[in-house]
């Protein structure tokens, strides 16, 4: 309950001769719970101010202040500012003129500005080549370098964090396990049926085992697990590094004369490149388990399965799709730390590097894949 001795109140005094200015009193606790009708009155009050007469507020009997109390004061100065009035606060205690000195003209003008702006189309599109100039060029330079960063590495591995590269093996291979297995069988298990139905025309449902083969080892088991990759080990990259810059922990590093990229990200990218092969291969695993229930259900035999994979594979097709798989890693384990390292100072950067990473990482897998895909197709593989 509100004691009635402490509620605020506002009163305009005339000016006298020996001042010459308006005085406006404020006094009783200014406080959010109780300010509203002295709001309402103490704007009245100072708009009954003539123009160009100035006005002393006076806050010297005011028992506390909170920051509506703060925001009535900040209004009153900006109504006789429009009214051109000068303008003139005494009596307000330091505390409270500590929280006054956070409102600025400035951050008034900010705001009433943040309305959206029309821009041409022209400006638009210049300012977005810029930027992708400018992510281009650091770009370049986080793969030089990473490119060192690796040498490094190769010719110095007991330098190498091998403790940390174990720990993201785990986290990026063994905890992935399971969600890579699950969409990897149901994939096997969808294109089973979707490529049942148009073959059973042609009668020959037998090759089903051998598309869906195929597609798996060469396409499919690679790049879902390397979108998977992205969407979990290459958003949690980027998260754990930004969070990181936020805290001011790279900044830490750097002056202690540690390398971020070495320190950082070369234990990430070796793990991610490791355990990509193999989690491809468990994909594949399960996505033939996931074709083969399928087949089976056809009415063909077990054998007749494992007779039209051997069939449809060799061993150039197992190796082709390993290999985009360690390329894959590559690409998504990079560009997470590079989203990582580009974090901003802010509530919401940590968020915007995180939905860089996942989004940059899938572009680059499908550029990769489809730069590898023409150069199988020339290479006759």
């Amino acid at each position: 309950m509100v004691n009635k001795s402490k509620l605020p109140t506002a009163a305009l005094v005339p000016p006298t001769q020996s001042s010459g200015s308006f005085r406006f009193v404020l006094e009783g606790a200014l406080q959010a719970a109780t300010l509203h009708q002295v709001w309402k009155e103490s704007m009245h009050q100072v708009a009954a101010v003539p123009s160009g007469q100035g006005l002393i507020l006076d806050a010297s009997k005011v028992s506390y202040c909170d920051a509506a109390g703060i925001a009535l004061i900040v209004a009153v100065e900006e109504a006789l500012k429009k009214q051109g009035s000068p303008f003139e606060l005494i009596g307000l205690d330091a505390r409270y003129h500590r929280l006054l000195e956070q409102f600025t003209d400035r951050t008034f003008a900010q705001e009433s500005s943040s309305k959206a702006d029309c821009r041409h189309l022209a400006e638009v599109l210049g300012e977005g080549v810029v930027n992708l100039s400018k992510d281009a060029f650091a770009l370049v330079s986080f793969v030089g370098e990473l490119i060192i960063a690796v040498l490094w590495a190769i010719f110095h591995p007991r330098q190498l964090r091998w403790r940390d590269v174990f720990l993201t093996c785990e986290n990026v291979g063994a905890n992935a396990l399971p969600i890579v297995a699950l969409i990897s069988f149901l994939i096997g298990l969808i294109i089973a049926f979707q490529a049942a139905i148009p073959l059973r025309q042609f009668g020959a449902q037998n090759f089903v085992a051998d598309l869906v083969a195929v597609s798996l080892v060469r396409e499919l088991g690679p790049l879902m697990t390397a979108i998977i990759l992205a969407g979990r080990s290459g958003a949690a990259f980027a998260a754990e590094i930004g969070t990181m810059k936020v805290n001011e922990e790279i900044n830490a590093l750097t002056t202690m004369g540690l390398q971020p990229v070495r320190f950082l990200v070369v234990a990430r990218v070796v793990s991610a490149v490791v355990m990509m092969p193999v989690l491809t291969i468990f994909s594949l695993l399960f996505g033939l388990i996931g074709g083969g229930i399928v087949y089976l259900s056809l009415g063909f035999s077990l054998v007749l399965y494992c007779h039209q994979l051997v069939g449809a594979l060799d061993l150039a097709d197992l190796a082709g799709g390993l290999f985009k798989g360690a390329v894959f890693g590559l690409l998504v384990a990079a560009v997470g730390c590079f989203r990582g390292l580009q974090t901003e100072i802010g509530a919401s950067a940590v968020g915007l590097s995180t939905t860089r990473a996942v989004v940059s990482g899938i572009t680059l897998i499908v550029i990769a894949d489809g730069i590898f895909s023409v150069s199988f197709y020339l290479l006759g593989i």
